[in-house]
């Protein structure tokens, strides 16, 4: 078993007796998923449908605790306090008391005091669990957060702050559709009629890929070109593998016609990751 603590997570708790109904209204996912299987991943978006924050959902008792990127938990509790109005909901930044711990590895849920949960974007990833800074540690010997990225590479699950920004990506772009992070059952959120609209088109263009090189990656934010074209950007890097945003047609008009894809000056392979459900789109679909 590995595990590290995910220092660059951090944890809110919502709660109060209209917290699902509150959440339900607001996120991509399905809150009743969260209250039948413990856990959830989804995002709140703008209106426009574009993703202003990201995080995984866990029930805790008669509330919600969110596991989200640490560098935007301030905003994110504004948003929602923002939202709240007069709903009989209470929202808590318990960062500085609580702290996201990572397990991969294993065959069952960790023996850890806290709140663990199977990570709900993919099987592969393991178990989270958000537990009390100064309760006990987990046994073993923990691993860095460079370790658990090249775990989460080598699944292929893209993270924000890495691999996209806020407020640029809608869902789609980044993969939500096949990591159990929207919801097209259950009604309106903010959003909705946008990433709705996608869904039912197929006009998501850009997506996350994996990307593969025969040396080191260059650094995360690099440009993917194919000749003198832009195609995307490189994201989260472990060593010689990594993951990529790019524009699939773009993508897949350069490999038809052997042109070489570059980040910096590593030649890149790119591949779909075996759990998504897009391909890529024929030679002839490029637009400008």
């Amino acid at each position: 078993m590995a595990f590290c603590e995910l220092s660059n997570r951090a944890v809110v708790r919502i709660s109060g007796e209209e917290a699902h109904h509150f959440l339900q209204g607001l996120v991509t996912n399905d809150m009743g998923v969260v209250d039948a299987d413990g856990a959830g991943f989804g995002a709140l978006l703008t209106p426009q449908g574009k993703i202003l924050f990201d995080f995984l959902i866990a029930r805790d008792g008669d509330g919600y605790l969110f596991d989200t990127p640490k560098a935007t938990v301030a905003d994110l509790v504004k948003r929602l306090t923002f939202y709240k109005l007069r709903a009989k909901v209470e929202v808590a930044n318990l960062s500085d008391s609580h702290m996201v711990v990572a397990f991969w590895g294993v065959d069952g849920a960790p023996d850890v005091v806290g709140t663990v949960f199977s990570d709900p974007r993919h099987s592969g990833l393991g178990y989270r669990a958000i537990v009390e800074r100064d309760g006990s540690a987990p046994n073993g010997d923990a691993a860095d957060i460079d370790a658990y990225t090249a775990h989460r590479v080598a699944v292929g699950v893209p993270e924000a702050g890495v691999d996209f920004d806020y407020g640029e990506v809608f869902p789609h772009d980044v993969d939500m559709d096949f990591l159990s992070g929207l919801s097209f059952a259950k009604g309106c959120f903010v959003g909705q009629e946008v990433v709705s609209r996608m869904q039912h088109r197929g006009t998501a263009r850009r997506r996350v890929v994996r990307a593969r090189a025969e040396a080191a990656l260059p650094a995360p934010g690099t440009a993917i070109t194919a000749g003198e074209k832009a195609i995307g950007s490189l994201g989260s890097v472990a060593g010689n593998d990594g993951l990529a945003l790019v524009r699939l047609d773009r993508a897949k008009s350069a490999m038809d016609a052997g042109t070489p894809l570059l980040a910096g000056t590593a030649e890149l392979t790119l591949a779909i990751p075996d759990w998504a459900g897009f391909s890529w789109p024929g030679a002839d679909a490029e637009s400008a």
